[in-house]
């Protein structure tokens, strides 16, 4: 019989598509979801926490990690580098926590070649006018800034058939509702089931 093991949850979306809020209320609603926090180059945005919402390390830290072996995933996304560190999301994992990686479409092709059994969720905006008028909506974006997420976000979209799921976040709440769906669905597989009630399956064989 197989290890129990967690579930490795991709999320990708384009800038403003609305990831960040989805991921959050999924850790809300759901305990045993952890997030990977992810190391990255950039400046911390106001509010952030280093530790908590990303480990902020150098540019010659990363390269450091990166020549360790130390990343799981690593890519460079607006002139900034992000890496998934290998170690955490492993124990994460042997403890039978989901793990949450909240990446790009870079790096989700690289966590599925070597992990092929991760669960891959694209989050779409409503429409490219919708996309557009969020990231004016935030007020911190130059306009070159704001035409280059744009036409990263068509980029990405362009990805969205490797995904498992794609979930429109055109309602909020209902956008929530589907993400925790997936989640629990994962959790319903027969493999996992099977590991974790080994005992009440059998008495049936």
């Amino acid at each position: 019989m197989s290890t129990v093991s967690g579930n490795l949850l991709i999320v990708s979306a384009p800038s403003g598509a609305g990831k960040t809020t989805l991921v959050r209320a999924l850790l809300e609603r759901d305990p045993r979801v952890v997030y990977s926090v992810s190391c990255t180059t950039r400046a911390p945005r106001a509010g952030e926490r280093d530790g908590v919402d990303y480990l902020f390390v150098s540019d010659t830290e990363f390269r450091r990690r990166i020549d360790a072996g130390e990343f799981l995933e690593h890519a460079e996304v607006h002139g900034h580098r992000y890496g998934t560190l290998r170690s955490w999301i492993t124990a994460q994992l042997a403890a039978d926590r989901d793990v949450v990686l909240d990446i790009d479409t870079q790096g989700a092709a690289q966590v599925r070649a070597l992990m092929p059994e991760a669960v891959s969720i694209f989050i779409l905006p409503p429409s490219l006018a919708e996309l557009e008028a969020r990231l004016r909506a935030r007020g911190t974006d130059a306009e070159a800034v704001i035409e280059r997420r744009l036409a990263a976000a068509r980029a990405e979209i362009a990805h969205v058939s490797a995904y498992d799921y794609a979930i429109i976040n055109k309602d909020l709440d209902a956008a929530i509702g589907d993400l925790v769906v997936v989640v629990q669905a994962c959790r319903l597989r027969l493999a996992r089931q099977l590991a974790r009630h080994a005992g009440l399956l059998g008495e049936f064989r």
